[in-house]
């Protein structure tokens, strides 16, 4: 997955399961969002496999129509 920083718009590198912008000096953390009512997804892990759950109406989100957001890590 490309992550694109939320200030500088460059591509970010995925590190300890975060994103860290060298232009920015930055480290963002992703939020799998639902593309269709905005709020956040579950993350379903099993044997290998990773799911994304809408707890809000909609069911399964294909991997392939996530949204995320990124929130500064600390």
């Amino acid at each position: 997955m490309e992550a694109l920083c939320p200030v500088c718009h460059t591509a970010m590198d995925e590190v300890s399961g975060h994103f860290h912008c060298a232009t920015c000096s930055s480290d963002y953390q992703p939020q799998a969002i639902c593309p269709d009512c905005g709020k956040p997804l579950q993350v379903l892990k099993a044997c290998g496999a990773v799911d994304y759950f809408c707890q809000h109406g909609h069911g399964l989100i294909s991997k392939k129509r996530v949204k995320y957001e990124y929130t500064l890590h600390h």
